[in-house]
């Protein structure tokens, strides 16, 4: 698999995961699904105009976002990239 970039935003008590690529999202959804635990996740959504697929997932007190971009920084495939401002 090739590399993919990836994009964290917190909001509230959820993170918005941007990834670019539709099959990319589901299959890092996939992964994190395995990786850790979270309460829900969002259907993924196509971003209309671009490439990119965004999902939520909610977290709780054992995943900060700290935790996260650790987590994703540690999957190869994953580039995890600074939030647009």
């Amino acid at each position: 698999m090739n590399a993919f970039s990836v994009w964290i935003r917190p909001l509230g008590s959820n993170y918005r995961v941007r990834v670019d690529g539709s099959r990319n999202a589901q299959w890092l959804l996939d992964r994190l699904g395995q990786s850790f635990i979270f309460k829900t996740a969002e259907p993924i959504n196509d971003e209309h105009g671009s490439s990119c697929c965004s999902f939520r997932v909610e977290y709780g007190s054992l995943m900060s976002r700290r935790g996260l971009e650790k987590l994703l920084a540690a999957i190869p495939e994953v580039n995890l990239m600074a939030d647009p401002a």
